[in-house]
């Protein structure tokens, strides 16, 4: 029969039950004062570990068809982000003994519609699992707990295993630490490959490519990986760094295939205040969770707490790996904690609403993106962000989606203003959206001159007035002097814009002429926000603000 069905919303079946109950029968804790009782994870790891194993709800069955493997797994590979010391690393030795050992491996549904899995090595397999790092310091973090399940917990009476030093012996498997180069590793087959410490994995020491020869020979057989970092640094190309990225243009709807990654990665709140002892803790008890002593986990809080104030500590550092939360480029023009503290997705700018736009384009490899700022409240929104895909030379901005987005701007709401940069749009910010909206919009983008017009605000001759902008938009977030709805690809390009000074005062710029990381939807919040001063600073609006005293309507800054 087929999966019974989800008892409430958004239930997938997941063999992850099964999982649980394994690990509290067959292991034991490691260490610490609870050393040698069942291995039971708190309600937060155990949740990534139903979300790990979930499984496919349309699958038949069986897993082998011919001669392949069908495996309904819906996670390849999987991030899980926590602070130092939370307790991943005897979560990555627990599933390295349960994939070689356990029933991980869907097979169909019982008479109650519920998931039957077998085991690897049942289908043909031999059960290989890797705990990989690029340094043997990295790689001890987890063998040395797995040595201690697999050695003094059920499991070694339960299955036929040699715990050895450096490697442990499984029925038709073997579970191992490495610390090889990527070319050595080709051609390993392994079932399932745990990948510690990856916000240290970068191109120099060897990190890339050492994790895409993995996740190709995890291909090889339908596997899947877990990585377990600390918050990365923006801009050192790491593998976590790659891995985030690879999850946001999933959530975005810009991956290529199926929804494969798991990214499970919990921070401090932006606020949080680390000269302040009680912001600091609150923020420590979010970041660290379950595994926080306040909290009922096994990690003392105030210890951490001093260890972050010691002045031995590095401020960024301390960020990173107490609060795990990631720490901006030293460049960076704005904070991500400080974006999200402006967010508010409640806020919904109502139809019919005055609001003014701003629009930047390209036709090529940059992004294109639509912002919207409500005149009233000053909410910022994203009205559109396009973008090409990176790995198709092809590919392009979608014109008529585009256009599209406009004409549902003007269509919802009332657009008092509408500055468009000129570059790669000519014929639309000169022409078109003029003849269309020039005589709706109440301040025009260059009133007067040879490029008179509603519309076409050239940014290559207002470098000036785009420099002001920037440096009292990045006030304005610093002081949460405005909200926004939290888009995620808008969060993505204030990330990546960087300071660029000149002589006017401090504007943004991309991290190198050529970088794939995208910035114009920072381009237009910093656009929105100006449009709307300068419509709020005009004769025009001043006349019509004058008949709206009378409803009691207050316009601010």
């Amino acid at each position: 029969m087929p999966w019974r069905g989800p008892e409430y919303p958004g239930e997938l079946p997941t063999l992850g039950y099964y999982a649980l109950d394994w690990f509290a029968e067959m292991l034991i804790v490691p260490d610490g004062p609870a050393a040698g009782q069942p291995l039971v994870f708190t309600p937060e790891q155990a949740q990534f570990v139903l979300d790990f194993y979930a499984v496919d709800p349309r699958f038949e069955g069986p897993a082998i068809r011919g001669r392949a493997l069908v495996n309904a797994r819906r996670i390849r590979r999987a991030v899980l982000c926590r602070p130092k010391g939370h307790g991943k690393s005897p979560l990555l030795g627990a599933l390295c003994l349960l994939e070689t050992l356990g029933e991980v491996v869907l097979d169909g549904w019982d008479a109650d519609g519920e998931p039957v899995a077998r085991p690897w090595t049942s289908l043909g397999f031999k059960a290989k699992a890797q705990i990989v790092a690029v340094s043997e310091d990295q790689t001890t973090n987890t063998w040395d707990p797995l040595l201690e399940m697999a050695r003094n917990g059920p499991v070694y009476d339960e299955y036929d295993i040699e715990p050895m030093e450096t490697f442990v012996n499984v029925p038709r498997g073997r579970i191992e630490y490495t610390t090889s180069s990527a070319v050595s590793r080709e051609g390993f087959r392994p079932v399932f490959a745990a990948m510690d410490q990856t916000e240290s994995w970068v191109k120099s020491n060897g990190g890339l490519n050492l994790a895409a020869s993995i996740r190709r020979n995890l291909a090889k057989v339908n596997g899947s990986s877990v990585e377990t970092p600390n918050a990365w640094v923006p801009g050192l190309d790491s593998v976590a760094e790659k891995s985030h990225q690879a999850w946001q243009q999933q959530v975005e709807g810009r991956l290529k295939g199926d929804d494969g990654i798991l990214f499970d990665h919990r921070e401090a709140p932006p606020d949080t205040n680390p000269a302040d002892r009680d912001s600091l803790m609150a923020g420590l008890r979010v970041a660290y969770g379950d595994s926080g002593d306040l909290n009922g986990g096994h990690v003392n809080l105030e210890r951490i707490l001093q260890d972050y104030w010691d002045p031995a500590t590095d401020p960024g550092e301390a960020r990173r790996f107490y609060l795990n939360q990631i720490a901006p480029a030293t460049d960076a023009w704005s904070t991500p904690q400080e974006w999200a503290a402006c967010a508010d997705p409640t806020v919904v700018v109502p139809d019919s609403a005055e609001i003014v736009l701003f629009f930047d384009g390209s036709k090529s490899s940059d992004a294109t993106a639509l912002i919207g700022c409500d005149m009233e409240t000053g909410h910022v929104f994203d009205a559109g962000v396009w973008e090409p895909d990176p790995g198709d030379l092809d590919d392009q901005v979608p014109v008529h989606e585009v256009d599209a987005a406009v004409a549902r701007a003007f269509e919802r709401w009332q657009p008092v203003a509408f500055f468009g940069d000129v570059r790669e749009w000519e014929s639309f910010v000169h022409t078109l959206w003029p003849e269309r909206y020039g005589d709706r919009l109440l301040v025009m983008a260059n009133p007067r001159g040879r490029n008179a017009g509603p519309v076409a605000w050239d940014m290559r001759s207002r470098t000036r007035d785009f420099t002001l902008a920037a440096e009292t938009c990045h006030t304005e977030i610093e002081q949460r002097q405005f909200t926004h709805d939290g888009s995620s690809p808008v969060a993505r390009h204030v990330a990546n814009a960087r300071r660029r000074p000149n002589r006017y005062g401090v504007s943004v710029g991309k991290e190198s002429p050529r970088s794939p990381l995208k910035i114009d939807a920072a381009v237009c919040v910093i656009g929105a926000r100006m449009v709307r001063r300068i419509v709020l600073t005009s004769p025009e609006w001043a006349k019509r603000t004058k008949k709206k005293t009378r409803t009691g309507r207050v316009y601010g800054f």
